[in-house]
Order: C-alpha cells, then structure tokens, then sequence
C-alpha cells in the first residue's frame, strides 16, 4: 500500500507540474481555442481523479462513561476516481454539470484503549462507490486561453462493495457503514482551451451530511460513537470537448 501511494502522489505532482506548464503556455496564446468553443451550449468528456477519503467522527455520551476506549479517531485513505461529464452552458457565465462515475476509497476507524493508549483496533473501509455528483459552476471572464472557476453542488453515492462487507461485519461483530451518503461539494480550477479539447484541473471538498453509521446497542465500539459523516478531498483532471 506504501508502493501504491507513494505512486499516486508522484503522479499528483507530475499532473500539478503538467498543469502549471499548461497556465503558462495558455498566457501566450491568442485566444483563439476560446473562440472556438464559445458556440458549444453542450459538451461531454471524462475525468480521472484521485482522491483522500476521511470520516468524521462525533462521540456519543456513552463515550464518556466507557471504560474500554480512551479515543475513535479516524484516519484518511487514498483513492481515486473515473467518471463521464455532461456539461449545459447557461449564459455566459455558468454550467450545469453532472458527472456519473465511480470512486475507489480506503478509510479506517482506530479505537484506543484506556490503558497506555495502545490501539485495540484498526476498522479499516474499502469501498467502491457509484457516484451521481450534480454541480454548477461559475465561470470568470475569459482571459485569451484561460477561464477560472468556482463550484457548488451535491453529491449522492452508493456502495457497491458494501453486501459482502456487511457479511464480513456481521460474522467479525465489527461497526458498520451505511452504503448511502449524501454530500454537498465546493472547488475551485482552471479552463484551459486547446485545440481539440478543454483540459480542466479542479481541486474539490465533499462534506457529508448524512449519519452513515448504522447504530449496533449490543457492539460497544457502535455505542461510544454517536455519528460518522464522511470527507474526501478530489484533485481532478476533466477532459471536455
């Protein structure tokens, strides 16, 4: 797993470095590449992503008085994305976006014991998400080449994987997850206009807003925890024409 993440930010960097080569060709550009999608008031593309998944964890009472955990703590994973984008230009300054696709994410939940902090348990989540994000976004005035933007939206998901986890969970009497999540999302990026296509890198924040935590009385590890909401963290790369 170190390999494979250790792969992924080199290749964050090697995109961010792509994308800064890009911005700076795209300031000595005429302009033209803009003009030529001005017309469009639809496209399509594919985005590929990755992503840092976490969860947010917030005690309940019963936490307090327990005599087995002195913490739940949470700790983020690497994953990543691939999705198709549907984009509806509305004027001159915004979009209507929708971007169905899927998400491969890693989360865990570390519960610690009272006695010398040592960990009793590491929950560790791996799911496959189908995802359903709706956003508008907000364009600024073009300058030749280059647009930025801002975003907002709201995202659903379901996890496919979580059948046979929840049978795992069910003979190991581990905490479970709910396979629907609902989350809002802002971000922020960069148009970039080539010839042939609309290179888009985009850094996005999605906050649950639903409890995804499905409540066990006979677990303790479900008692001493009140709600978990999850938080992912998405670099993207769109590529739109």
């Amino acid at each position: 797993m170190r390999n494979l993440y250790s792969l992924q930010i080199a290749l964050i960097i090697s995109a961010l470095l792509w994308s800064v080569s890009l911005v700076e060709a795209q300031r000595n550009s005429s302009g033209q590449n803009y003009l030529d999608f001005e017309g469009k008031n639809y496209y399509f593309g594919l985005t590929i992503a990755y992503n840092t998944s976490n969860f947010q964890i917030l005690h309940s009472r019963r936490f307090i008085l327990n005599d087995s955990f002195s913490i739940a703590d949470a700790k983020p994973g690497p994953g990543f994305n691939v999705s198709m984008v549907t984009n509806l230009k509305i004027g001159d300054h915004f979009d209507f976006r929708f971007l169905p696709g899927f998400s491969f994410a890693e989360r865990s939940i570390v519960f610690r014991g009272v006695s010398n902090g040592m960990t009793e348990n590491i929950r560790t989540i791996e799911s496959v998400f189908v995802q359903a994000p709706f956003q508008v976004r907000f364009k600024s005035d073009p300058y030749r080449d280059m647009r930025v933007f801002i975003l907002g939206g709201v995202k659903y998901t379901y996890d496919v994987a979580s059948n046979a986890r929840v049978r795992r969970e069910l003979a190991n009497a581990l905490i479970k997850i709910s396979p629907h999540d609902f989350a809002i999302e802002v971000g922020a990026g960069v148009q970039l206009f080539m010839p042939y296509f609309i290179f888009s890198p985009e850094i996005k924040f999605s906050q649950g807003v639903n409890n995804i935590l499905i409540y066990n009385d006979g677990l303790e590890q479900s008692r001493v925890i009140e709600k978990i909401l999850s938080r992912t963290l998405t670099f993207s790369l769109h590529f739109e024409g």
